[in-house]
């Protein structure tokens, strides 16, 4: 009987191990089809030698400014290459004994790596063992990317980047490869590369780094975000105590030496998000352009350019000086302004409001309102800290933007730009969008009234009216005590008065403001409605510059520049950037007797802070602007030279102020202040922006009383209640032959004409 059970055993440990045999061999002979095909290209062309040997040559595309600064790089990763012989020896030892102890002895594929992961990563679970790709394969993975193929993604990706090792190391040396490597490798925020990690980190270049700052660095390359020494401190500093053991394991490091490195604190001294961040949406705009006109380019071999591999160089109109004073200004501006508007949106219950009407649509996300880690925009650069999901959108939602653009209107070239607070977390381009322009609006109105033919001296009704044809319509004048009577023109622009605006557009028609607005380049929607010409419309700030660059030349425009010109690695001009055409959109006339109107708004009116606060001296023209409720604040002024304009609000318009600190001359009028203030500090930008306007403001006609009574008893008692109006010169009597006209005011305020 027991003879019986040992074969019957015995039979069935044979048949296990055939089964086990014919499971392996099976195994081998799909894993060898796999590869066969893989080879033959069935799962996609893999990378030649002649191809892999071309990696040597990829060179960034710089983005330089108008004084030849680099303001910007476009690679396939954004990366800095550094030179072998630049890389301490402290951080190639850290590489290798972290990421691949038998480096300089296999070829680009280690099988002992495989042995080690089978046995003691998947039979023995200890995730400490590593994986099984070496750093030639994991280079490999870093260029190229790994395709999905279905159920066969990780075995087809795997032969790959392991046939594809083996080429790259028959091409180069080890040297080699450790460099392309510490060139390629990612490190989260959009950081790729060792030399661009050690300055974000350290502030230093890579050659610099101590051996506990490459370990810091090296420790990254597992998990670039878990191990992110800025957002996760103590994470980051066990996985570089662990980077110096394996150091010290693999002989590179003495015992002593590890224990006296474990002991120090990370020491990161962390740069922000790069020094090309205050040209982010400047560049975005400047590589969109140089996309366009590669695109009709060839190389002498017949093949197109690759802005992202060929190293050429991008030439553009930026003002570095100007655009940095510009970024000092809005940050000083917009964080002093931001905790006042906080401490309104608090007593108005706001976020208590917009919690309910966003929960209403909320997700999974927005219901379990986890609290991470969690980098965000701040002024003062804050460090990151944890904060809840809904925490992290009300602080975009209810932060404070600005945008501005500075342009040369004799040429079109862009000389400062930015379209937001940080293009990285808020990519939107306020220059670009469109939003209620406000008073700014105003001088294009009256631009168009001075083509009908009126003149700054025609005087405008100031009396409150309602329009029933337009549900009762009823504009004030945003000074209520100003209403009444009649005023000239060129007072009601000085001014920005709501009232005889009105009484402007009705006179000018919609037909003459709409041929206007389309010689300015500005959209026409709207213009049939009298609303428009107290800026109810939506326009953004590149055409509200475009349109008052016509005032600051003499009538002409001409659209943006931003590239003046791109070579290619050796410096030869492989696209030349022309000057757009001027064309003609206003008399010049026009455009002088504007300017000369605005410039009085400066020294007599709503742009006065522009001198009281600012010490700005010089031929100044500018306006404000103010939309509804506060939502939107306008400030744009010009010279001969420059055109300066810049936005202020909130994302969503409901997000304002209640009273005047969201006016154009309280919120955006400080940031154009600040940037001139700086302008005019400087010789070499002095001289260039703030130049005088040709003709004098004396040489308009504007020699006419800025107000008038509508009855003989209002003039009497505006002679000796009102002496003069804030701000303007001297009063002048009315010429004699405007009596007519006054006797018409006592009259038909007496029996008024019905409408």
């Amino acid at each position: 009987m027991a003879k019986k059970k040992s074969k019957k055993t015995s039979g069935g440990a044979a048949f296990v191990w055939k089964a086990l045999f014919l499971l392996v061999a099976v195994a081998f002979v799909g894993i060898f089809t796999l590869i066969t095909l893989v080879r033959k290209d069935v799962f996609g062309k893999l990378p030649s030698t002649e191809e892999l040997a071309a990696l040597r040559n990829e060179e960034a595309t710089l983005i330089l400014s108008s004084d030849g600064g680099v303001i910007g790089k476009i690679f396939a990763q954004n990366r800095t290459n550094v030179l072998y012989k630049d890389l301490p020896k402290h951080v190639v030892d850290a590489l290798v004994s972290t990421e691949d102890q038998r480096f300089f002895e296999h070829s680009g594929v280690d099988a002992f790596s495989y042995v080690r992961v089978f046995f003691r990563t998947l039979l023995a679970r200890d995730r400490s063992g590593g994986g099984g790709s070496t750093i030639s394969q994991q280079l490999i993975k870093n260029l190229y990317g790994r395709e999905k193929h279905g159920l066969l993604t990780v075995p087809v990706n795997k032969i790959k980047e392991a046939l594809v090792a083996q080429r790259l190391e028959q091409v180069y040396n080890k040297e080699d490869i450790i460099t392309l490597y510490l060139n390629s490798v990612p490190f989260g925020e959009d950081v790729y590369g060792i030399e661009s990690a050690a300055e974000r980190f350290f502030s230093k270049p890579a050659s610099k780094l101590k051996v506990e700052e490459g370990a810091v660095l090296i420790g990254m390359l597992k998990a670039n975000t878990g191990y992110n020494p800025r957002l996760h401190p103590e994470a980051s500093k066990g996985r570089r105590n662990q980077v110096l053991a394996l150091m010290a394991g693999n002989g590179k490091l003495t015992t002593a030496a590890r224990d006296s490195l474990q002991a120090l604190p990370l020491g990161i001294r962390y740069a922000g998000a790069g020094k090309f961040d205050a040209y982010g949406y400047f560049n975005a705009r400047v590589e969109q352009q140089a996309r366009a006109a590669l695109a009709k380019l060839k190389k002498k071999d017949g093949l197109p350019y690759d802005i992202e591999k060929d190293g050429l160089r991008i030439h553009t109109t930026l003002d570095t000086a100007l655009q940095q004073a510009a970024l000092r200004a809005t940050a000083k501006q917009l964080s002093a302004m931001q905790p006042k508007l906080d401490r309104e949106l608090k007593a108005r219950g706001t976020r208590k409001a917009w919690e309910k009407a966003e929960g209403r649509k909320a997700g999974a996300a927005w219901k379990r309102n986890e609290r991470a880690v969690r980098d965000v925009f701040t002024w003062d650069d804050t460090p990151p800290d944890s904060i809840s999901y809904r925490d992290s959108l009300w602080h975009y939602h209810r932060m404070l933007q600005a945008a501005f653009l500075m342009v040369d209107p004799a040429t079109g070239k862009v000389r400062a730009y930015s379209g937001g607070n940080d293009f990285r977390t808020l990519p939107y381009d306020q220059v670009q969008g469109r939003r209620q322009v406000a008073s700014t609006i105003k001088p294009l109105i009256y631009a168009a009234a001075l083509r009908k033919g009126l003149d700054p001296c025609t005087y405008l009704n100031n009396e409150v009216k309602s329009y029933p044809e337009y549900d009762g319509w009823t504009p004030q004048n945003f000074e209520k005590d100003t209403i009444g009577g009649q005023v000239a023109l060129w007072y009601a622009l000085v001014h920005s008065m709501n009232v005889p605006t009105v009484d402007l557009y009705f006179r000018t028609g919609a037909d003459t403001i709409r041929d206007t607005f389309r010689s300015l380049g500005l959209p026409t929607g709207g213009v049939d409605k009298p609303a428009l010409a107290l800026g109810a419309a939506d326009i953004s700030l590149q055409e509200l510059v475009h349109a008052y660059a016509a005032f600051a030349n003499e009538g002409l425009v001409r659209n943006l520049q931003l590239v003046e010109k791109i070579t290619d690695a050796k410096g030869k001009v492989i696209y030349l950037g022309k000057m757009p055409p001027a064309k003609r959109a206003l008399d010049s006339e026009v455009a002088e007797t504007i300017t000369a109107m605005l410039q009085r708004a400066v020294n007599q009116g709503t742009g006065t802070a522009l001198r009281s606060r600012f010490g700005l001296r010089g031929d100044l023209a500018g306006k404000t602007g103010t939309s509804q409720d506060y939502a939107d604040a306008w400030f744009i002024v010009y010279t001969p030279s420059l055109v300066a304009a810049t936005w202020v609000g909130a994302r969503d318009p409901s997000v304002h102020f209640n009273n005047a600190n969201g006016t154009g001359s309280q919120l955006a009028l400080p940031i154009i202040g600040g940037t001139l203030a700086e302008v005019q500090q400087s010789a070499l930008m002095r001289g260039k922006y703030l130049t005088s306007f040709p003709q004098p403001t004396d040489s308009v006609e504007m020699d006419c009383e800025p107000r008038r009574a509508g009855t003989f008893l209002e003039r009497v008692l505006d002679v000796f209640f009102r002496p003069g109006d804030k701000g303007t010169e001297k009063r002048k009597e009315a010429p004699e032959a405007k009596s007519d006209q006054k006797e018409e005011g006592f009259f038909r305020k007496l029996f008024p004409k019905k409408r």
